[in-house]
């Protein structure tokens, strides 16, 4: 559901740009309010939500698609961890749907979807390794990869088709087109910038996004 925030952006305490095809990590508090904003348009951008406190909790899409009993995500959606307490509840969407099956991408899936020459190529799972190695927010949590976990796509199409598979397709969202989300706990996030340009999720052309945070 289509919903415009209040919010001014000259108010965020946060208000930070990640490059085209890079990670972010910050920490949004309980009762604040996280922002992604898709800056020129039709990018793919991977996140994951961890418990701030007990990074043990985290996102769980199996929670989420069930409790919503839907598999994308919009206004009203509630984020649950694998504890089944609500985590984040998005509060405005312009964009109007967020993918929360098509997974990040990695050298290994490159591999099998595209050519055996495509291993190289930077991924969103590089990305999150990346940060879990140097984040001045995640060094001092323990993190390493297993926790790298099932995560959110916004703005990315990733429609199913009537056979159960799933299809990677143009983006639906556009210059200036955001997700607002109030967080019910403190949680740290993990979100890599796409990178892919072997499928049309970010039309092949990986662009920045912004990170606001209001009180």
């Amino acid at each position: 559901m289509l919903t415009e925030s209040k919010l001014k952006i000259d108010q965020a305490v946060i208000n930070e740009i990640c490059a085209a095809g890079e990670p972010w990590s910050g920490l949004v508090k309980k009762g604040q309010t996280f922002r992604i904003l898709d800056s020129e348009g039709n990018q793919a951008v991977d996140t994951l939500f961890y418990n701030a406190n007990n990074t043990e909790e985290r996102y769980s899409a199996t929670d989420t698609i069930q409790r919503q009993g839907q598999i994308y995500l919009t206004t009203g959606s509630v984020l649950y961890s694998s504890e089944g307490n609500p985590m984040l509840t998005i509060i405005a969407d312009t964009c109007g749907r967020h993918d929360t099956l098509g997974g990040a991408c990695a050298a290994e899936s490159n591999t099998v979807r595209y050519d055996l020459a495509k291993r190289p190529m930077h991924s969103c799972r590089d990305n999150f390794m990346h940060a879990i190695s140097h984040s001045a927010h995640v060094c001092d949590l323990e993190i390493t990869k297993r926790d790298i976990s099932a995560n959110i796509n916004f703005f990315m199409n990733v429609p199913v088709t009537e056979e159960g598979g799933l299809s990677f397709a143009d983006g639906i969202s556009g210059s200036g087109k955001y997700v607002e989300m109030r967080a019910e706990m403190d949680v740290l996030v993990l979100i890599s910038n796409c990178p892919q340009l072997n499928n049309p999720c970010n039309a092949y052309n990986p662009t920045p996004i912004q990170l606001l945070v209001w009180n």
